[in-house]
């Protein structure tokens, strides 16, 4: 006569087996399903301590540093460059006398299109203008900068913040829709 096994042992089997299935969500399943059918694939070249010089007519225009940039190729659409720690651009003119600066967090160069966007933290320095937002877009076809909102200070002071924010790529001039302003006097108004 044979000898069944250990009727806890099989219990603790099922028990165990049965924790498993459960734990095995069948959206789980459907989320891979989907995530495999998309099959993203792209390659990320990436340097460490990058320094970027932009010149013009042989004249340099602009010396930029990342701490991180990954140029990326998809699968599919063009190519681009991702600066994921952020950057530094330091503008000069002709004389290689400094004109002002870009900071931000994150910065992405989409070389197709002559765009670069700038994100989180963005300020733009120069000697008339200090310009504050969380989005800049750099279009060099156009040669004009674009921010859908911002804050401008002027070097007296005067805040002003509106939406829309446009200027030529020197700042030397810029367009604010939907402005709202704080200004400051400096002589006293007679009465």
């Amino acid at each position: 006569m044979r000898k069944s096994g250990n009727p806890f042992g099989l219990l603790l089997l099922f028990v165990v087996l049965s924790s498993i299935m459960l734990a095995c969500n069948d959206d789980d399943l459907k989320n891979a399903t989907a995530i495999s059918a998309k099959k993203v694939i792209l390659s990320k070249d990436r340097s460490y301590g990058v320094e970027i010089i932009y010149s013009d007519s042989a004249k340099v225009k602009a010396k930029g540093f990342a701490p991180i940039l990954d140029q990326v190729t998809p699968s599919q659409g063009p190519k681009y460059n991702e600066m994921p720690k952020g950057i530094k651009i330091n503008f000069f003119d002709d004389f290689l006398k400094s004109t002002g600066s870009i900071t931000s967090d994150y910065a992405i160069n989409k070389e197709g299109e002559k765009i670069t966007i700038f994100r989180k933290h963005v300020v733009v320095i120069n000697d008339q203008i200090t310009f504050t937002t969380e989005e800049l877009t750099w279009d060099e076809n156009k040669r004009m900068y674009f921010s859908p909102f911002g804050t401008v200070t002027t070097k007296d002071g005067n805040v002003v913040t509106g939406t829309q924010f446009s200027a030529p790529q020197d700042f030397s001039t810029y367009n604010i829709k939907d402005a709202a302003a704080e200004g400051y006097l400096k002589d006293k108004i007679a009465p």
